[in-house]
């Protein structure tokens, strides 16, 4: 099989959670261990960092990546799901898996995967520990794909546990309470590896200090001993540029100044508290013997969209009508990318609106604002909800606007009809945001 083949094949033979939903979702670590032992153990091969958390797990692994690529280390990162390219979720030093490398993986291990019968994210998990151990990576930074201890990522010893935030997302397989959900995460915590906590909430503390207790490890509070503040905006880029600007922060530990004037081009005001968690995560590692500048931190969160091509995140994809997208999709990333729409000067909010179909979207559509203007869309996925059924439901919940079929016709109405002071936001699902950056 050609690469078009091999992809074809992986998204069509094999169940993937992202695209399907529930059906795709196995409850134990049989499958990944079976593709673990086929393929050699591969994980076994490289050191690594594992980054869980319900927000912000994506941005922080990027950002920690970016920082190991200024220290000068061979890195590899794995993250979940990818936006227009498969190949995104698998990154060496920011480039892009090999297509020969996919497609010579799933010819050789194609029957033994029909064997096993894996799932689209255990079969991925597994190719990127295969890539990694070949590409003789110094350090991987590894993202949870759903939960932690039952990830199909969870069978690497890292050298650093991470858990960014809890919040409610997925409650279908993590449980129906902030307790039960941080239990599941904190089943990332291996026995005798420090774990970093970005932020600290007041009923799952006890959750993470007990687990930390029980395996003998180390756990840090980001958020108890770092925080960031703005230091000063700089001056927006030309009206039609897309180029980002820096938010130029100041990182304090201990209301001591630890960074001043960190030029971040992520944007987003929620990105300061990932700033905190890779802060913390730094501290940490040095503890295992990789020590990290501040100056390396400096430049390797500057650098993160040149090192490791993050998007989809507070992301401007024009300036007239100003628009922009963000993947925030859970209550509490919905609740942030509010707070930035709020900061964010405009006479009328043109927000254009899908999401997945195996959500629970009631207490999303009680947060938006109601005197924006929605175009419902469904994204081009099987997971993705009718654009009608959409409209009907937020309807109800006093939203009102149009539905049209694709997100590519929903955007092009939404900036035809806004004004130069107007505002156009894509967002509501990462699927809808792949298919406008």
């Amino acid at each position: 099989m050609n690469y078009a083949d091999t992809i074809a094949y992986l998204f069509s033979q094999l169940p993937m959670y992202q695209r399907i939903g529930v059906a795709a979702y196995r409850a134990d670590l049989t499958n990944t261990i079976a593709i673990c032992d086929l393929l050699g153990n591969p994980q076994d091969h490289f050191r690594s960092i594992h980054i869980a958390g319900t927000n912000g797990k994506g941005s922080s692994s990027h950002m920690i990546a970016s920082v190991l690529q200024e220290k000068g280390l061979k890195t590899g990162l794995y993250t979940s799901p990818h936006l227009k390219d498969f190949r995104e979720r698998i990154l060496v030093n920011g480039k892009k898996i090999r297509t020969s490398f996919i497609t010579d993986f799933v010819a050789r291990y194609k029957a033994g995967f029909e064997r096993i019968q894996p799932s689209f994210f255990e079969m991925t998990a597994g190719l990127a520990f295969d890539y990694f151990r070949q590409e003789k990576v110094d350090i991987a930074v590894i993202e949870v794909g759903m939960g932690g201890r039952l990830d199909s990522t969870n069978v690497i010893t890292p050298l650093v546990s991470v858990i960014t935030n809890i919040s409610f997302d997925h409650m279908q397989f993590l449980g129906d309470t902030l307790e039960k959900i941080a239990a599941e995460k904190a089943g990332i915590i291996k026995p005798g590896v420090p774990v970093v906590i970005g932020e600290t909430g007041e009923s799952t503390r006890s959750v993470f200090i007990e687990k930390a207790k029980s395996t003998g490890s180390e756990i840090l509070f980001a958020d108890g001993i770092y925080s960031v503040a703005e230091h000063k905006q700089m001056p927006k880029p030309p009206v039609k540029s897309t180029d980002n600007h820096y938010l130029i922060l100041d990182v304090f530990r201990i209301n001591k100044l630890f960074l001043t004037s960190l030029r971040s081009p992520l944007q987003g005001r929620y990105q300061k508290k990932n700033i905190v968690t890779v802060a913390g995560v730094f501290e940490m590692l040095s503890k295992t013997g990789i020590d990290i500048t501040r100056e390396e931190i400096r430049r390797g969160i500057q650098r993160v969209i040149k090192n490791t091509h993050l998007s989809g995140r507070w992301q401007i994809l024009s300036r007239l009508p100003l628009t922009i997208c963000d993947s925030g999709h859970n209550e509490e990333g919905i609740k942030e990318v509010l707070m930035q729409i709020d900061a964010t000067p405009h006479k009328i909010l043109h927000f254009v609106f899908g999401v997945v179909n195996d959500k629970d979207i009631h207490t999303i559509l009680e947060l938006l604002p109601r005197d924006a203007v929605y175009y419902f869309c469904k994204a081009d996925i099987p997971r993705g909800l009718d654009q009608h059924n959409l409209q009907n439901v937020a309807f109800k919940a006093g939203l009102h606007g149009d539905a049209y079929p694709s997100v590519a016709t929903a955007l092009a109405a939404a900036r035809a009809n806004a004004t130069g002071e107007d505002l156009v936001f894509v967002g509501g699902s990462m699927f809808v945001v792949a298919e406008v950056v």
